[in-house]
């Protein structure tokens, strides 16, 4: 029987929990307002986000959620998503993960995705 991972998703903004376990911001670009001290992290993980194309095309539009996770699944299984993902694998092994965004609606982002797949593995 595997190990169930614990991963938590929390927007980057939020104060710190002491049971964050690893702090990794999985967002391709660095969050507005947000200095490198406040942010806490013990990791940044870009490569981990859904491309740039791809991030534009969705647009957080509630309609083309099931499309954009299934485009991002994809990008997950291929570098240099996929050396990434299997580094946050590594993390989850070892311990709690919060996966930090600076994303306002969590349920439809790229993070509900990414924790899903580190949970379930697809």
């Amino acid at each position: 029987m595997s190990k169930r991972v614990t991963v938590r998703m929390r927007r980057v903004y939020d104060a710190v929990d002491p049971d964050d376990g690893a702090r990794v911001l999985v967002d391709r670009l660095w969050p507005r307002g947000l200095s490198k001290d406040a942010a806490r992290l013990d990791e940044w993980l870009k490569d981990v986000a859904p491309s740039n194309e791809l991030r534009k095309w969705y647009g957080h539009r509630a309609e083309a959620y099931e499309e954009f996770a299934e485009r991002y699944r994809a990008e997950l299984a291929e570098e240099p998503g996929s050396e990434a993902l299997e580094r946050l694998r590594g993390m989850a092994a070892d311990g709690p993960v919060t996966l930090l965004t600076a994303t306002k609606e969590l349920d439809l982002s790229h993070v509900t995705v990414l924790r899903e797949v580190l949970r379930h593995g697809s």
